[in-house]
């Protein structure tokens, strides 16, 4: 058998655990190239002698590596310089005394990966000495300088800039160039016996490199350094964008400038500068060398209407750029009649009377309607109320749109985007955000406060995971309670932070901070004084459900992400019990403030200690798990498999859909956290779910539990059972037997 194969079998087999084995004598890149989302490796007590340099290059979530009990004589720092390691495990490993084992000195001297706690040796000739001990004579970590801190140059200038790494032994240097838009050369120099020169000269330079890093690196078998310098690149001003006039909570004209130095900017209609006051103004983010934003009018009249000239101006140059604002029609300008008109009014006379007595007989309908409505309308089973019902269809109904009273644009109407339904001459706005919808805004509420936090306050200790809008890491946050000194809590960073990002951000905190329940997981506020923008949760000690399920049933000893999870048993049936009651319990409360979730599932539900479960969404979901989404046009990603008919087909979501969905957490739950219609495509499962298929009872489901998914999974989203009462019946289920809390340990 090929040995690369025999490896691999060999490493699948033992759930990326090796030990004793005599035949494994070097570790190589096509080894481990598989196994890209390793989190944990374990080599031990074998026949290991030598680890090639890139041997661990496909594997960059590794974490943790055990190496004890090798022959190993060597090991490079290179093998770990792009992992994030929390702990390297070296015990009973004999070292062969030089500079190539200085940086594990290095290393356990700052107390890196653990290895401050580990007692190393390494052979001297014929003795065996501790590591901390040895001593190698020239043999250190480089040293760097570089001619600037940073440079200011003019688009299409030519720029040197040099770097000096020194000492011993001789260090590799250069510039890193990688992302780099302009043409570059590297010139070498080498001044024996321990300066290593480098010069970079960047030709015809653009205006895409401002603000671009040049990192210098010198590296040599003890270990790297690297220092920066700035690029800064001027250059004269651009307008990217500016759009015809848009309605929003007020009216916009968005604008896009690019420039560096940062450009004036000025706005003019009918040939006037206009002057900032309280109902034309300004409002602009800084992002590098683009400025963003809008020119936002307060219920602009036709007195508004002309071109509006944008006018942005830096040392280097002046732009301008014109676009047409229409607001409302002039209503003093009558049309004239056409010459087709004129000379012609016995003719008229007749169509103008069908006219007259055809809009007399709608009025008489209208009435008659009218009077039937308020007659018979209030004992209607929806209770509905008027054209508010003809509207909303039902008055408690969690849809994405705002309320409207008798037929009048309420101030929230006027927020009405390029989404919004049109229904008669009323403009309806659909709300979206990507965790939620809300129905039923109260447009007198004050706005919400959104709790700050410091910078300073916030010490990141790993990550936890990355999704589209940035990366979540666990960290220590102080002063966030007052009766606690610090606590753990998951930060979500917000890595793009142009306009449009940062007002989602703004509109996402101002909507947690108002989620207060049980079990939801807890915002506790934003920490936006500088990049990256950051928002801050509950930490839930035991990760999302999905992962806890399946580490928790039958299969528990398969690894779950790379990592071995220790379980005292299966769940039991009053656990399974325990744990929707309580997410139903948060779909409750969810419902009650009109919210749809949209993507309910157990990978969007957290566990904490004692068995307690929270709904939550930090958006890694897509990611981690994106084989449960179906991408559709290139950007959008549907949770189809846990997705009602109505929401598949005509992308409707409410309450309703999100009790369907309740339904498929409960099969994921009795399944230890299987992928619904695991056995089928994307377009497969679209199929079976229109066509009224549905999931089938899990093989240890009690027959009153899938009777309660069989009513979360009815065709017609009314027919469906209410949240409360599927919350009551779980209650009642699991307290015919109690709940064992010891199953986390």
């Amino acid at each position: 058998m090929n040995k690369n194969v025999s490896f691999a079998i060999l490493f699948l087999s033992l759930c990326r655990h090796i030990e004793n084995w005599t035949g494994l004598q070097t570790l190589r890149d096509v080894d481990m190239e598989l196994y890209t989302g390793l989190q944990r490796l374990t080599i031990m007590n074998c026949n290991l002698k030598v680890i090639q340099a890139r041997a661990f290059a496909q594997n960059p979530h590794l974490r943790y590596i055990n190496l004890s009990k090798n022959p190993l004589t060597t090991l490079s720092w290179q093998l770990f310089q792009h992992l994030q390691l929390s702990e390297l495990r070296l015990d009973g490993v004999v070292f062969d005394c030089g500079c190539d084992i200085r940086w594990i000195q290095l290393w356990q001297q700052r107390g890196e990966a653990g290895l401050n706690m580990q007692q190393l040796y390494c052979r001297n000739g014929a003795s065996k000495i501790r590591l901390h001990n040895m001593y190698i004579h020239n043999c250190d970590l480089p040293e760097i300088s570089v001619s600037h801190s940073s440079v200011l140059v003019m688009e299409g200038d030519n720029v040197t800039v040099s770097c000096n790494g020194s000492g011993s032994p001789l260090p590799e240097v250069d510039w890193t160039v990688s992302g780099l838009h302009s043409i570059n050369t590297h010139l070498s120099n080498v001044y024996w016996p321990n300066i290593h020169s480098i010069n970079l000269t960047l030709f015809n330079i653009s205006r895409d490199d401002n603000n671009f890093q040049l990192t210098c690196i010198a590296e040599n078998v003890v270990g790297m350094t690297n220092s920066s310098i700035q690029l800064n690149v001027q250059f004269p001003p651009v307008i990217l964008r500016l759009a015809e006039p848009e309605q929003r909570l007020d009216t916009c004209i968005e604008f896009t400038v690019r420039g560096y130095p940062h450009p004036k900017l000025r706005w003019f209609h009918k040939q006037k500068e206009i002057l900032q006051n309280d109902y034309i103004r300004t409002d602009m983010d800084f992002y590098q060398d683009y400025l963003e934003g809008c020119l936002t009018f307060q219920n602009p009249t036709h007195i508004n209407n002309g071109n509006y000239t944008l006018e942005a101006s830096n040392s280097l140059g002046t732009v301008t750029k014109t676009v047409y604002g229409h607001f409302l029609v002039d209503p003093d300008v009558n049309e004239p009649p056409t010459d087709g008109d004129t000379g012609r009014p016995d003719e008229d006379t007749f169509g103008v009377s069908i006219a007259v007595g055809l809009a007399g007989f709608a009025c008489v309908l209208l009435l008659v309607l009218f009077v039937l409505i308020n007659k018979y309308g209030r004992r209607s089973k929806f209770g509905m109320k008027g054209p508010v019902a003809v509207i909303s269809g039902e008055e408690d109904s969690a849809s994405p749109l705002h309320h409207v009273n008798h037929g009048i644009i309420t101030p929230c109407t006027l927020d009405a985007g390029p989404d919004a339904v049109v229904i008669g001459m009323t403009r309806i706005p659909v709300v979206e955000n990507p965790q939620y919808f809300r129905h039923g805004h109260n447009c007198n509420k004050p706005t919400t406060l959104v709790q700050h936090i410091k910078r300073r306050d916030i010490i990141l200790k790993r990550e936890l995971g990355e999704g589209a809008f940035g990366k979540v890491f666990l960290a220590e946050c102080y002063n966030l309670s007052p009766t606690k000194d610090k606590m753990l809590v998951a930060v979500k960073t917000l890595k793009d932070p142009n306009l449009s990002a940062r007002k989602d951000f703004q509109r996402e905190a101002e909507l947690l901070t108002n989620l207060q329940h049980d079990h939801i997981v807890k915002f506790y506020g934003v920490c936006v004084d500088g990049d990256p923008l950051i928002m801050v949760f509950e930490y839930m000690k035991h990760g999302d459900l999905n992962k806890f399920l399946r580490a928790h049933g039958p299969d528990a000893m398969i690894l779950v992400d790379g990592q071995p999870l220790q379980s005292n048993g299966e769940l039991g049936l009053s656990q399974m019990l325990h744990i929707a009651t309580q997410i139903a319990s948060g779909m409750v409360y969810l419902a009650s403030q009109h919210f749809v979730h949209r993507d309910l599932a157990t990978r969007n539900c957290l566990v904490g200690n004692g068995l307690l479960v929270k709904i939550g969404d930090f958006g890694m979901s897509r990611d981690i798990y994106s084989s449960d989404y179906y991408r559709v046009g290139g950007h959008t990603m549907l949770p189809i498999r846990w997705m009602p008919p109505e929401s598949i087909m005509y992308r409707k979501f409410s309450t309703e859909s999100d009790v369907w969905s309740f339904g498929v957490i409960l099969w994921e739950i009795f399944t230890y956290g299987k992928q619904p219609w695991f056995q089928l495509g994307n377009n497969e499962v679209i199929e079976c779910i229109t066509q009224g298929r549905v999931l089938e009872r899990p093989r240890i489901c009690p027959k009153e539990v899938y009777d309660v998914m069989l009513g979360c999974w009815q065709r017609e989203p009314q027919q469906r059972l209410n949240i409360k009462d599927i919350q009551k019946v779980l209650f009642a289920m699991g307290k015919a037997t109690p709940v064992y809390l010891d199953i986390l340990g």
